[in-house]
């Protein structure tokens, strides 16, 4: 056996090669990262690719794919008895064996007190395909099979400074502690990869890899300890899953059926990507039945494809910090009607009549029956990528709406569409992302939706028209260029944030509401503001302790009750705006006065005119909130 990694230099050129025709699962390819080595630095100068190489003996040669220009693109092979001779780009390099595996990533893990991190699973313990061979797997043997060494740093445990913490942690402080972490790598790319090991998300979800929104993505991932903790034989068969599920996205591996929007595109798998037996894949999802299905017939494997990434992928596409997530700001083609569609399902966006230049564009989602009833899942939200949105600007170009944050979701409870429940609705901050803000520029914009249903089929919306005004005064101007910096539309995304790392934003968020307070975008300001002094937020410090600064509910008052007053605000926001509200109010010690403002809610949306049933499930929700903070009382 000949194949694993291989290193080589020719001057002031280092090669490292792998070599994959033998041994497990051999993909039948070359490949290779060039450096440049410069006194005591080295720099990356590019990636190649061998696809079909010709292996007669000791001898490998085949027509390489390079990243950079060369004339000579011939690649040439020669290894006996682990050494010899590479040629490639003109340059010949004596090259020795360095390794089994093709790359080694350095994974650092951290727990929050309270939290047991997954160790092994046996996977003969429960039932699985044949010809499967029972073995213990690790996260990191799950990788090894991949032919990729994951080496675990020295493990480290969080405390927890302060009592009464929920330990439910939300975007804003993933996001933080991400900043705090990162701080010691740098922004640079690297082999290495940081998880955390939480208790628990606000949206219940079983991991997230959260590192999308700056020039170095894919270096963090959490995964929650509530949501898959158990020491039974699914219990722990789930957390290996979820575990290399969240890793695989640091290595820039995209969801099954999402495939077709990596750059470059590549194919769906059956049933368009939902019958990839994958670590990848969503067990609830998989095609044919489901959890059971998956399960049944599941190798604990890579699939071909990303077995090929994971190991030939260029240098840039899949070491983290290098290459975005997925796809960039390129250019895609807007969403199109499907040919023929019988899924009895219908999308539709919807927005307001305009936006002022700078305001955040919020649009609502709304997913109905038509003709006979149906079931679905109730992941319509673009944050989870089951929904995908396309925004076709005034120049012509249309890009992906990529979510700052992004969240796998495990579960995936049925929602049934019927004549009790015709329609599901959602509202969708769409104004920021991972490519920063996407309405940039006075023009008419035209914004599409894709829904990925339960069965597969994929539902698109009619194009939705936005429209964002010119701005007239000096003050629109001025309130403008405030609420479109980078950091604001981090804020905005993450409906506020302790960050020291968003402190210009909040600084500016401050001046909207100090020096223009009375300007229409003011409201916006103060929702971000008031909702984030509303909750008690969670700070992962430096030296790794976990810091609760508790929350402020007078000034979350002070903030969410001039918003809840604004005409300017969808009816989903509007909702969310006035719980939060009541529960400033009930932590103020004003039950009486929390249970005033869900009240005032249900009046407040019976005189907007609201549909009866939408309606119900409103009088529903308030006498929801009114127990649970009777409660927390």
């Amino acid at each position: 056996m000949i194949s694993g990694l291989y290193q080589g230099q020719d001057g002031d050129s280092r090669l490292a090669l792998r070599v994959d025709v033998d041994g497990a699962r051999p993909t039948g390819r070359v490949s290779g990262d060039l450096f440049t080595v410069a006194g005591a630095t080295t720099s990356y100068v590019g990636s190649f690719v061998v696809n079909a190489p010709s292996v007669r003996a000791e001898r490998i040669q085949g027509r390489g794919v390079f990243t950079f220009d060369t004339a000579v693109k011939d690649v040439s092979v020669t290894i006996i008895d682990g050494s010899g001779t590479a040629a490639v780009a003109g340059r010949t390099y004596q090259v020795a064996f360095a390794s089994p595996y093709f790359r080694s990533v350095l994974l650092e893990q951290d727990s929050v007190t309270g939290t047991v991190p997954f160790v092994s699973y046996q996977t003969g313990t429960l039932p699985g395909p044949s010809g499967s061979p029972a073995r213990e797997l690790s996260v990191s043997a799950a990788y090894a099979e991949a032919g990729i060494e994951l080496t675990l740093a020295q493990p480290g445990v969080i405390p927890v400074d302060g009592s009464g913490a929920d330990l439910a942690w939300d975007d804003a402080e993933l996001h933080h502690a991400m900043t705090q972490q990162f701080s010691a790598f740098g922004d640079a790319p690297a082999w290495r990869v940081w998880l955390l090991v939480a208790s628990k998300h606000v949206g219940g979800y079983r991991g997230i890899m959260f590192d999308y929104n700056d020039a170095h993505q894919r270096q963090g991932s959490a995964v929650f300890y509530d949501a898959i903790k158990g020491a039974t034989p699914q219990a722990q068969r789930a957390q290996l899953r979820t575990y290399v599920h969240e890793l695989g996205h640091a290595f820039n591996l995209l969801h099954s059926w999402q495939k077709n929007l990596a750059t470059p595109p590549q194919p769906l798998g059956p049933d368009g990507g939902f019958g990839d037996l994958s670590w990848m894949n969503y067990v609830q999802n998989y095609r044919p039945n489901g959890e059971p299905g998956y399960w049944a017939a599941f190798p604990f494997e890579f699939t071909d494809p990303e077995l090929v990434h994971l190991r030939h992928g260029f240098y840039r596409d899949v070491a983290m910090g290098a290459n975005a997530f997925g796809i960039g700001a390129a250019e895609i083609a807007p969403f199109e009607q499907p040919v023929e569609d019988r899924s009895g399902l219908r999308l539709e966006l919807r927005a307001k009549e305009s936006f002022e230049l700078g305001e955040p564009v919020v649009v609502e989602l709304k997913l109905s029956y038509a003709g006979e009833p149906r079931a679905t899942h109730g992941h319509l939200h673009p944050d989870t990528e089951f929904t995908q949105v396309s925004i076709t600007q005034p120049g012509g170009r249309t890009v992906l709406y990529r979510p700052m944050m992004r969240h796998c979701v495990d579960t995936s409870p049925e929602i049934r569409l019927d004549a009790g429940n015709p329609a599901m609705y959602r509202s969708a901050y769409i104004g920021h992302g991972r490519d920063g803000h996407y309405f940039q520029q006075p023009g008419e914009y035209h914004v599409r939706a894709q829904y990925v249903a339960a069965d597969g089929s994929r539902i698109v919306s009619p194009a939705c028209l936005v429209r964002v005004r010119f701005p007239v005064t000096r003050d629109d101007h001025q309130v403008a260029e405030l609420m479109l910096g980078e950091e604001q539309g981090k804020l905005f995304s993450l409906l506020g944030s302790d960050s020291p790392a968003l402190r210009s934003g909040n600084l500016a968020l401050d001046e909207v509401i100090d020096r223009y307070g009375d300007h229409p975008l003011s409201v916006y300001a103060r929702m971000v503001k008031g909702l984030n002094a509303e909750r008690e937020f969670k700070a992962l410090t430096a030296g790794k302790r976990l810091r609760v600064r508790p929350p402020d509910p007078k000034q979350g008052i002070e903030h969410l009750t001039r918003v809840a007053r604004a005409a300017s605000i969808d009816n989903i926001t509007l909702n969310l705006v006035m719980r939060r509200l009541a529960r400033a109010e009930a932590r103020q010690g004003d039950l009486g006065r929390a249970n005033a403002v869900m009240d005032e809610m249900v009046a407040t949306f019976e005189s907007k005119g609201v549909n009866a049933v939408v309606m119900g499930q409103i009088r529903r929700q308030a006498e929801l909130t009114k127990a649970a903070l009777s409660a927390e009382a």
